[in-house]
């Protein structure tokens, strides 16, 4: 997304209240019977995800080998036993787990076990897969209540952390996929989650035989939650937008092959009243339906006179569970949405923040738009529905992001992008990352043998290089997942400078009660919505497949 929180806030800090997470050790058990492990009940755990692999890194919350999701306890412990896991002596454990306390999420990370004692049986150990659930989690480290802002809610506890559950069955998609998980590995490395059951789609990378060579495609027959998950969050993409992200069959769904993820009104869901009167939590009370984003009061916000909870419902998937790659080609086809202010994207972020945050670490932008039928900016452009762009995000910091040296434009001649279904697409490698609207190149980014911190002129600062211990092609030599989303409104990307027929944008960035103002003149943007014709899908973000391509072999 181009732009993040376009305004600055003055924070007022009343109370901080630390909170001690303490979580209890687990122990390992090996017997002809198989690898078993107990989990004490460290106080109210109502879920335990635990993931692992043998004798294989499993970095940060990758999804393992093996994998379950316990819920009931024998006596005051978690147990699970999976007798087809054998160990001989010298095998380690790499594992990681989540517990779910008080409606909140934690993860515990990084952690080892070595088999020490005497081998059971010579049988080779198969990887299965257990967990069907899904989930990103939090862990609530901190308690801060904050001043409320005009697009804030209430005060909440910050804090990071995500859980991927990995499960056999049937998917809509296909990969070609080895075993190599480290992002920091050699060209056309991919990390899609491989497991091996039958109709899993996932096959073995051999069947590489010249580049690119296709590891991903989805259809879109369903939506195949192992490899998309749904956002659940109020925060949006850091632009104070005006809607929130749920998972909901109204705002994302398949049909005759095609992904639809269309807006809806909340007050369609909750009442008109619910907007200034009610409380949206998102805090979830399962491992399927945990808030994603706390951050910008995402998991929570609640409704007063003058400051609405946010009006539009809408949908964000990503891949970052079950598809993670590095250097790809990556091929969407998709047909655009049509209604002001509609801002639909097809983006990738990192799946590690390995060089900092954002933008710190890199951001691909394959595609965005604004649904606006009569929107140009100062030189008359037309930059609406007719126009899409590319963008690359990069910099030190939020202050330095350096996306106007690597961005463009392209603008139709005749018709819309939201008339029927066009291709976006990026080729990204070692050398470069260029992009494509219908096979034609729009922008291609070189950043030269010095890499992207001298191709961004902030080596004539005093700012220290985040990517000194990169490649060339750093922050963008690491693994990326992708984003579909259709968003709505907010602070940054709707230029106050540009100009919009017949009426003008109804709110002013960063003047306070945006979203009020923009609900405040839904008589004249939601007509151009349809949401009254053709089940509302004229607002629709509609994709009909998804493709990624390995670029080259491993070295």
């Amino acid at each position: 997304m181009i732009t993040r929180m376009g305004r600055t806030w003055t924070t007022l800090v009343l109370t901080c209240l630390a909170v001690v997470v303490v979580a209890a050790d687990p122990t390992f058990e090996v017997s002809p019977g198989g690898l078993k492990v107990r989990i004490p009940d460290g106080g109210g755990y109502t879920l335990i995800g635990f993931h692992f692999s043998v004798n294989k890194p499993l970095p940060g919350v990758a999804a393992g080998d093996y994998a379950v999701d316990m819920t009931t306890k024998t006596g005051n412990e978690f147990v699970y036993t999976w007798p087809e896991v054998v160990l001989k002596p010298g095998d380690t454990v790499n594992y990681w787990y989540l517990y779910l306390q008080n409606g909140l999420g934690h993860n515990v990370l990084g952690k080892s076990w070595t088999y020490a004692g005497q081998a059971t049986t010579t049988t080779t150990h198969k990887p299965t897969t257990h967990a069907t659930t899904t989930r990103t989690v939090h862990v609530q480290t901190t308690q801060v209540a904050h001043a409320t802002a005009s697009s804030g809610g209430s005060g909440t506890g910050t804090g990071t952390g995500t859980g991927t559950g990995t499960g056999t069955g049937s998917g809509s998609g296909t990969v070609n996929t080895g075993d190599n998980t480290n992002s920091g590995g050699g060209s056309g490395t991919c990390s899609c989650r491989k497991g091996p059951g039958e109709g899993d789609g996932f096959v073995d990378s051999s069947q590489c035989t010249s580049f690119p060579c296709l590891i991903f495609e989805d259809n879109f027959d369903f939506i195949n939650h192992r490899v998309w998950q749904h956002e659940i969050t109020a925060g949006g993409g850091g632009n104070w937008e005006f809607q929130y992200y749920t998972n909901n069959r109204t705002n994302s769904y398949t049909k005759d092959g095609v992904l639809y993820i269309k807006p809806t009104l909340t007050s369609d869901h909750f009442g008109l009243e619910f907007l200034e009167h009610g409380s949206l939590d998102l805090w979830g009370g399962s491992a399927a339906d945990v808030c994603t984003g706390n951050n910008f009061w995402g998991c929570k916000r609640d409704g007063a006179p003058g400051r609405v909870i946010n009006p539009i419902q809408s949908a964000r998937l990503r891949t970052s569970r079950g598809l993670n790659f590095k250097y790809a080609k990556v091929e969407v086809e998709a047909q655009l949405p049509l209604g002001d202010w509609l801002w639909p994207a097809i983006w990738m972020l990192p799946t590690q923040n390995v060089y900092g945050n954002w933008p710190a670490s890199g951001e691909i932008d394959i595609m965005e738009s604004r649904g606006n039928r009569n929107y140009h900016n100062q030189q008359g452009v037309s930059v609406g529905v007719d126009s899409v762009g590319s963008t690359l995000h990069f910099g030190a910091d939020y202050f330095t992001n350096q996306w106007p040296k690597a961005h463009a434009e392209k603008v139709l001649s005749g018709g819309t992008y939201a008339d029927g279904f066009h291709k976006y697409a990026v080729n990204w490698d070692d050398e470069a990352i260029t992009f494509y609207v219908d096979d034609e190149e729009i922008l291609r980014v070189d950043p030269g043998p010095d890499g992207f911190w001298k191709f961004s002129g902030l080596d004539e600062t005093t700012y220290d290089n985040p990517w000194r211990e990169g490649s060339r092609m750093a922050p963008f030599d690491q693994e990326y997942y992708i984003i579909l989303n259709l968003a709505v409104g907010g602070v940054g990307y709707f230029d106050e400078k540009n100009t919009n027929g017949p009426y003008p944008k109804p709110w002013t960035d960063n003047a306070g009660s945006e979203a009020d103002r923009f609900w405040a003149a839904r008589a004249q943007w939601l007509p151009t919505w349809n949401l009254d014709q053709n089940n509302g899908e004229d607002a629709a973000l509609k994709i009909n497949y998804v493709k990624v391509w390995k670029m080259k072999p491993d070295p």
